[in-house]
């Protein structure tokens, strides 16, 4: 078993097997992968895409989820006695909580995978997903030139470790005090968005959309972009803040069925965690 935590703890083969699998489901394969095993989920209310996808991939798989809020893990109760006792009856454990430290925790002490479903400084599962989706419509996507448009975060550093990891060019874009360490960082976004081929944004707190007044990727700017650029926005994305509502009407935008692919591709993550060994043939 190997556990999912972050994308800088695998490498390129390790990413494109995760893809094979989510092609060989799409195909047909692992239907009863799961059967017989549950696996628990630490979900908010407020999660709707990755968990739907998550329960309903398990599902489609033949396994149980089951479903407890992220705060059961801010118990007074030790995350090593929690694990103790869910090695028992899980066989997989799927965490989005705002604490890295809760992820690593688990990881350390659980016998089984400890999948990341998003933290306060990476989100990996979305940005497979983002990748498989781009490998989809793109000649080679790790050749594309990659902008990130927003605040340096969960999603823009899961974009920096995916670079880190498959070696695509990315920079970012972002008022002074928001940038991203070892990321070259643009303070216009004309001259940002000139010779990139995939623009990537993140939703902003509302109490610092002030300082990126002039950083919204719009129509005109998308434009400026090199020919059969796209604009990926992580969701939620807002129209008229970090997006304006002509570019995500125009055929810049991948569009909603980018994350179909977010299905099988966490589904494919909980297969190769759960796997002996050895590549899928």
């Amino acid at each position: 078993m190997r556990n999912f935590v972050d994308l800088l703890s695998f490498n390129k083969e390790d990413i494109f097997e995760i893809f094979h699998i989510a092609d060989k489901i799409q195909e047909g394969e692992f239907q009863n992968f799961l059967n017989g095993k549950t696996i628990v989920l630490f979900f908010p209310n407020t999660s709707i895409r990755t968990r739907v996808t998550f329960e309903k991939g398990i599902h489609l798989l033949g396994g149980q989820p089951i479903l407890f809020s992220p705060e059961t893990l801010d118990k007074k109760e030790k995350l090593e006695d929690v694990c103790g006792y869910l090695n028992n009856w899980a066989e997989a454990l799927i965490v989005r909580h705002r604490s890295m430290d809760v992820i690593r925790q688990l990881a350390q002490y659980s016998d089984v995978p400890i999948i990341n479903a998003m933290t306060d400084i990476n989100h990996p599962c979305e940005i497979i997903s983002d990748m498989y989706s781009l490998s989809k419509i793109r000649t080679d996507f790790t050749k594309d030139k990659y902008l990130f448009c927003g605040k340096s975060g969960n999603i823009g550093l899961s974009w920096k470790e995916a670079a880190d990891v498959l070696g695509f060019e990315l920079s970012q874009c972002c008022p002074k005090g928001y940038e991203m360490e070892g990321v070259q960082a643009f303070r216009d976004i004309k001259e940002a968005v000139k010779g990139k081929d995939v623009i990537c944004t993140d939703s902003l707190p509302s109490d610092i959309l002030g300082d990126f007044e002039h950083y919204q990727i719009t129509k005109e700017i998308m434009d400026m972009a090199n020919e059969n650029a796209i604009l990926n926005p992580c969701p939620p994305f807002y129209r008229g803040e970090e997006v304006s509502e002509d570019v995500i009407d125009s055929d810049y935008f991948v569009g909603y069925q980018f994350k179909k692919h977010l299905l099988e591709v966490q589904q494919a993550i909980v297969i190769y965690c759960l796997m002996n060994e050895g590549s899928v043939t």
